[in-house]
């Protein structure tokens, strides 16, 4: 049986890229073997823990089931891409000073599920930072310092 190939466009963090992909490969597996951005991480594969959450034209979505060839013409936002240069991003910046991580395996995940929130709601309640990270699971920090840093990340990008 001969493979089919079928041609991708997209943008992933601000740069165009133009591959050729199976019909099964995954957004996950495209990022991190083809492109080299290795920040999501493959845990579950079967999106309940959000270690491979990228954003999709905003949009958190879990790359372990993301078909590749559904990024069709579509913007993707990876951790790699959330800083500006040497400038870490607000969010990047929160994590550190509150220590909203401990092993890491997690966090970008996590950052840019707390990218898409702050995105969509710019001064969320500690409750709605709680309930937006539901489908996030970090199994070091307990989550307070977590939602500590996306509550000091929105204050600071509220400013």
């Amino acid at each position: 049986m001969q493979r089919q190939y079928y041609p991708l466009h997209m943008e992933v963090n601000g740069r165009n890229h133009e591959i050729e992909v199976e019909s099964h490969e995954l957004l996950l597996d495209v990022m991190r073997d083809r492109l080299n951005l290795t920040g999501a991480k493959r845990s579950c594969d079967v999106q309940v823990c959000g270690a491979c959450t990228v954003l999709v034209d905003g949009n958190a979505v879990s790359a372990c089931t993301y078909l590749a060839v559904d990024a069709l013409g579509k913007k993707i936002l990876t951790i790699e891409g959330l800083a500006s240069g040497d400038e870490l991003h607000p969010l990047q910046e929160a994590f550190i000073e509150h220590a909203g991580f401990q092993c890491g395996f997690c966090t970008s995940g996590m950052i840019l599920t707390a990218k898409a929130l702050l995105d969509e709601n710019p001064s969320p309640s500690r409750s709605e930072v709680k309930a937006y990270l539901g489908g996030n699971i970090c199994r070091c920090t307990g989550y307070r310092t977590i939602v500590d840093s996306i509550l000091a990340a929105a204050g600071r990008l509220n400013q």
